[in-house]
């Protein structure tokens, strides 16, 4: 073995000792191109990878705050922004940080004032700014967004060591809370000051403010309460609002080696639109209930249990919310909308939107109304799939753009039948997006997925779709490897027997069960839904004669190219383009080599027959 690779050794070393000749040169060249092309950028990116490493050790800290997100981040149930350590991530698109309830509703950041209800939204803006925020130049801070518990969070990291983190949420049982959580942590050896941007006014003329104590004696703290008057536009009516909220100091001593945990609840209450000559029995009215509602949150979360136990019952109800969802796979196709996109949206539209069955204070006949509004789904969704409807997908990098959205998706949910759905609140707007997405309608006694079979490029799942009180679907189509797409459906739960047939229903009726079924994607002409779900198999049997279809067939495979946009971004297969232009690079020149050794044989041959003839003669 050693002699084998001495051997090898001379020979690349009398190589490399001989004339530079084309051939070497040509070899050498490739061999350059090809550590250029796919070792440079490795090792390119492990070298910068390694500097940011050990660039600070802000970016350590900022890590290990989102470590415990990261698989939330990948499956797209939360979203990281950062605001100045920008080597963790690149961002893809910038969706601003927002947290509401239907009642009242904030985007976080540092300058950020309430909102408030007005027609679909929460729109109206009420220029008091409740934020409390550590205000250090030294500090790098990310800000993430949980949907699946409808907080978000923020983090700070000092180079000092200083860590600050913060947590947002507007409480889904208690509309009226809005909840601030600090934790500073200290790990230095002296005592630090730190400096508080703490809530203030802005344009609000009409706004009287008092300090008060509450929970009085030797526990007693000072709150601010904060009344005035809104104007609605468009409109000579007004509304009296009222803001109580914990008054600190804008500075704040931790020890050495020490930690601070600071919560400050706000509540908000205002009257409906009124008119400006009632502003002043109102006004009493929502203060008195604004300091009420304090008094009992106050006594509520005496300790750390309590608290805790404050935003569990927040975050039980937005996870119960996306138990209804919806999964497409990738596409790295330009200008599709893919997962990120759609739980931003889904979680901007939720938070405009009351969970009224889940909150404290609605009399237990209404939830009951609430409830069979959940279960009566009759005519929505009637209109074409909102995935290709692109101003539901406009941007929601600023509080204007998420209102307007917001406002866009409630206005065509309403128009399109889902009117029901919608006076449900969150539940029932969640159920609508849901049944849009794929454009299902739950029409005379069925549910159809009404979709033209050449959308159906990417997989999807529509994941516990309600039919009733009592019953969960869940519709998965699948693409196969023959590029056809298939249709899986299966029962979450259920209270009776239900029945699935594909597009046409001239195949028998599918009894569906927990387990799922498999349905072929078919094409019908004229078009028809291409799947019905119904627990009335008699009504399934009638459909094969009202549908009135001259001809069924399975839907045709989708164009490779089409599957390859989707997966790859181009229509090229599975690899880079880049190496595809090395390839054709690399061939060109293998072949000018080629032709390069053939014409130098065909000349030295000529040549030596020449001179072999005139030695001859001679």
């Amino acid at each position: 073995m050693s002699r084998r690779a001495g051997e090898i050794f001379r020979r690349l070393n009398r190589i490399a000792d001989g004339p530079m000749t084309r051939k070497k040169v040509v070899v050498l060249f490739l061999i350059i191109v090809f550590l250029i092309l796919y070792l440079g950028p490795t090792i390119l990116n492990s070298i910068f990878s390694s500097e940011g490493s050990l660039a600070s050790s802000q970016t350590v800290c900022h890590r290990n705050f989102i470590n415990p997100f990261q698989d939330a981040l990948n499956q797209y149930d939360a979203y990281l922004r950062l605001e100045s350590a920008a080597t963790l991530s690149s961002l893809s698109h910038n969706y601003v940080p927002y947290v509401g309830n239907g009642l009242i509703g904030i985007t976080l950041e540092h300058d950020s004032h309430l909102n408030i209800k007005y027609v679909r939204t929460l729109s109206l803006p009420v220029y008091y700014h409740p934020l409390y925020i550590v205000n250090d130049y030294d500090m790098k801070e990310s800000t993430l967004v949980d949907y699946k518990n409808g907080i978000v969070h923020r983090f700070q990291c000092s180079s000092s060591g200083i860590k600050v983190s913060y947590m947002y949420y507007a409480h889904r049982t208690i509309p009226s809370l809005f909840v601030q959580e600090i934790l500073v942590s200290n790990p230095l050896n002296v005592a630090k000051t730190l400096h508080l941007t703490v809530p203030r006014l802005s344009d609000w003329p009409t706004s009287v403010k008092q300090v008060i104590k509450l929970h009085q004696g030797v526990d007693a703290k000072e709150y601010e309460v904060v009344t005035g008057m809104i104007s609605i536009p468009d409109s000579e009516n007004v509304i009296a609002a009222a803001i109580v909220c914990r008054k600190l100091s804008n500075k704040i001593q931790i020890e050495a080696r020490d930690g601070l945990d600071l919560v400050i609840f706000t509540t908000v209450q205002y009257s409906r639109p009124i008119k400006q000559a009632d502003y002043a029995k109102n006004k009493d009215i929502v203060e008195k209930k604004a300091i009420d509602e304090m008094e009992k949150i106050i006594a509520l979360t005496g300790d750390h249990t309590a608290l805790s136990s404050l935003r569990d019952n927040h975050a039980r109800v937005w996870q119960g919310l996306w138990d209804t969802g919806f999964y497409i796979s990738d596409s790295k196709a330009a200008g599709v909308i893919n997962g990120d996109r759609i739980n931003a949206t889904i979680y901007a539209i939720l938070s405009q939107v009351r969970s009224y069955e889940h909150e404290n204070h609605i009399k237990p006949a209404t939830k009951a109304e609430i409830l069979r509004s959940l279960t009566y789904s009759e005519g929505c969704y009637g209109g074409y799939s909102t995935l290709d409807a692109f101003n539901l997908w406009k941007p929601l990098n600023s509080l204007q753009n998420l209102n307007n959205v917001a406002s866009i998706w409630m206005l065509t949910l309403e128009k399109q039948g889902c009117h029901n759905l919608l006076r449900a609140g969150a539940s029932g707007v969640n159920q609508a997006m849901i049944l849009s997405f794929g454009s299902f309608r739950f029409s005379n006694q069925h549910l159809e997925y009404n979709i033209h079979p050449s959308k159906l490029h990417r997989d999807f799942l529509f994941r516990r779709i309600n039919y009733g009180n009592l019953t969960h679907v869940n519709v998965s189509v699948i693409l196969q490897e023959d590029n056809k797409a298939a249709i899986f459906v299966a029962l979450d739960r259920s209270d009776k027997t239900y029945y699935a047939c594909d597009a046409g229903c001239l195949d028998s009726a599918v009894q569906l069960g927990p387990y799922r079924k498999y349905f072929p994607v078919k094409l019908t002409e004229p078009l028809t839904a291409i799947l019905y779900i119904t627990a009335d198999k008699q009504h399934m049997e009638d459909l094969k004669h009202a549908i009135h279809v001259h001809e069924v067939m399975e839907a045709p495979p989708h164009e490779s190219h089409v599957i390859a946009l989707h997966k790859h971004g181009h229509s090229l297969g599975g690899l880079n383009p880049l190496f595809w232009v090395s390839i054709i690079l690399l061939i060109v020149i293998f072949h000018l080599f080629l032709c390069r050794i053939i014409m130098n044989e065909f000349c030295d041959s000529g040549t030596n027959v020449s001179y072999k003839r005139l030695y001859n003669k001679a």
